[in-house]
């Protein structure tokens, strides 16, 4: 059997391979890539096996059974495959061919997942010869992983391994980490607080790699849950969907884009309302409308404007008031409150302490909150739980 302990050394040994040589905020997309196409790699192989014992050898009946399975993986994109071309002069070409071909077979679920990922770059790898041994070493490290799912103890191991290196690489990233991942506990309170229930709505609009949208998830047993997020930046998006994949949520719709100034949770010309929203969005953004005025209307003297107003937003979000361009926080949390189901809608996002009791605007923002009865519970967290900064930072109940 295949423990998670084995995965996890396995992806170890995997960092070994690139330490010294790429930084580890770049190194931890390739491992976590190769990670994923071992795993579609050999749940593919088990069926295709179980199949051809099933169908007594029967191709055509084997290939019909396997075009119904929840992914397809052809032979050249398989680990094995991959794994026999290692010493190739061409094998970053190769991996990126084997990854186009998955997404293309699987579109519905992976498209564009590995766009943003070059197993080629000579950026990451240096010439050639470097390239070609740093990638032989990394399919060598991998080879002996056994991910069929007879093999792994639970469905989860494979989900659980791949969050517990996300988490890794957030606390070796230092300040870019806290971009992507929430840590474990705080995502377990958020997603308590906000008691996802059967058929509702789950979202999250800085959703990072999704662990707290799987927190989340995972507080409804049966699963009957549609499971929604936005991100911005590509290869955390990327994360994300191999997260949800490999967790079983495959219908889970995560956008990307700039949820503030092009949110994607649109239906019928209005923002998509929520039963449970959740988030740990980067805390206090600086500029974060600067999507606003990239594309406002020039003044009456023909200059652009430089100074975000509620106008300027089509959907609405900000008649409490505008926060202050260097601080993104509170425009997150009016983004989420106009996502938010108005009749049983329960909303948690973690924030840092400072939108307590800073001024201005977000003085009136935050009295508007509290006269219109809308925040139910204040909950302070201590300084030092998030990576990358050591402020203190609090909870907002809605």
């Amino acid at each position: 059997m295949t423990t998670r302990a084995d995965i996890e050394r396995v992806l170890w040994k995997a960092c070994d391979s690139f330490r010294g040589k790429i930084d580890s905020s770049r190194y931890k997309d390739y491992i976590l890539s190769m990670l994923f196409v071992k795993y579609l790699s050999d749940v593919t192989k088990e069926k295709r096996e179980k199949y051809m014992e099933q169908y007594n050898g029967d191709e055509r009946r084997v290939e019909r059974a396997m075009s119904r399975e929840r992914f397809s993986v052809d032979r050249e994109s398989t680990f094995d495959y991959l794994y026999s071309e290692r010493n190739s002069t061409e094998i970053g070409q190769k991996i990126n061919v084997a990854l186009s071909h998955i997404e293309e077979h699987n579109s519905g679920k992976l498209r564009n997942v590995f766009r943003a990922i070059d197993f080629n770059s000579q950026v990451d790898f240096g010439d050639v010869k470097e390239k070609n041994a740093t990638l032989r070493n990394l399919l060598e490290d991998f080879h002996d992983l056994d991910l069929r799912p007879s093999q792994l103890g639970s469905a989860d191991i494979i989900g659980d391994a791949y969050e517990y290196m996300i988490a890794n690489f957030a606390s070796d990233a230092g300040k870019k980490g806290g971009e992507f991942f929430t840590p474990s506990q705080v995502s377990e309170l958020v997603a308590s607080l906000v008691k996802p229930q059967e058929n509702d709505r789950i979202y999250d609009p800085t959703c990072g790699s999704g662990g707290l949208l799987l927190k989340a998830y995972r507080k409804v047993p049966s699963g009957k849950v549609a499971v929604y997020g936005q991100e911005l930046n590509a290869q955390t998006w990327a994360l994300c969907t191999m997260n949800m994949f490999l967790h079983g949520v495959d219908d889970a719709k995560i956008w990307q884009g700039n949820t503030l100034s092009d949110p994607q949770n649109v239906e019928k010309d209005q923002l998509m309302k929520f039963q449970a929203v959740v988030a740990n969005p980067p805390f206090s953004l600086d500029k974060w409308d600067s999507g606003f005025l990239a594309n406002a209307a020039l003044d009456a003297k023909g200059k652009k404007q430089e100074k975000m107003t509620a106008s300027m937003d089509p959907w609405k979000r900000f008649e409490m008031g505008v926060p202050p361009s260097s601080k993104g926080d509170y425009a997150f949390v009016l983004h989420m409150l106009k996502s938010l189901d108005g009749n049983n809608g329960r909303m948690a996002v973690v924030l840092p302490h400072g939108v307590l009791f800073r001024g201005a605007s977000e003085g009136k923002i935050r009295k508007a909150l509290v006269d219109s009865n809308l925040l139910d519970a204040v909950i302070g967290l201590p300084a030092n739980l998030f990576y990358g900064t050591g402020i203190p930072a609090c909870i907002l109940v809605f």
